[in-house]
């Protein structure tokens, strides 16, 4: 069984999280400047074993995709076009980075490192998405009368 990683793309900055091997728990993995992120995936899973990308995908409120799906779309498709054998999944990712920051207030990290760190927010987003994804995951395997 491989890790799966999620990625929170920006147009400058792009967060990153990734599953321990058995895919049980969600953690942040890094930040990376976005024009340098195939690079920096190419070589991680060179390195780990990844079964499985999700990219965040911000749909508006309508379902309809939002105005960054028109430079994440091409993204993806490189992606896909690069690593040729790693599954790729897009998962909603509405509001993730308000509720990373919120995450991060009611976690108590101090608004001097929230100002001075950038990646952080991508980072926790990335997580949020991940954590989202395989809670939606898991929730499509429970029996009928658990999943009520």
């Amino acid at each position: 069984m491989g890790r799966i990683l999620a990625i929170d793309y920006g147009r400058k900055r792009t967060g990153l999280a990734v599953t321990d091997p058995l895919q049980l728990i969600a953690g942040a993995l890094d930040t990376v400047p976005t024009h340098t992120l195939m690079e920096y995936l190419k070589r991680y899973v060179a390195e780990q074993a990844v079964e499985l990308i999700v990219v965040g995908m911000p749909w508006q409120m309508d379902g309809a995709p939002s105005e960054s799906y028109t430079y994440i779309r091409p993204f993806v498709a490189r992606l896909r076009k690069e690593l040729p054998t790693i599954s790729i999944e897009l998962f909603d990712e509405r509001f993730t980075s308000q509720l990373a920051l919120r995450a991060m207030i009611e976690g108590g990290v101090p608004k001097k490192r929230r100002r001075e760190d950038k990646g952080l927010v991508d980072r926790v987003s990335a997580t949020i998405i991940l954590q989202g994804y395989m809670e939606s995951r898991q929730s499509l395997h429970l029996p009928d009368d658990q999943g009520l």
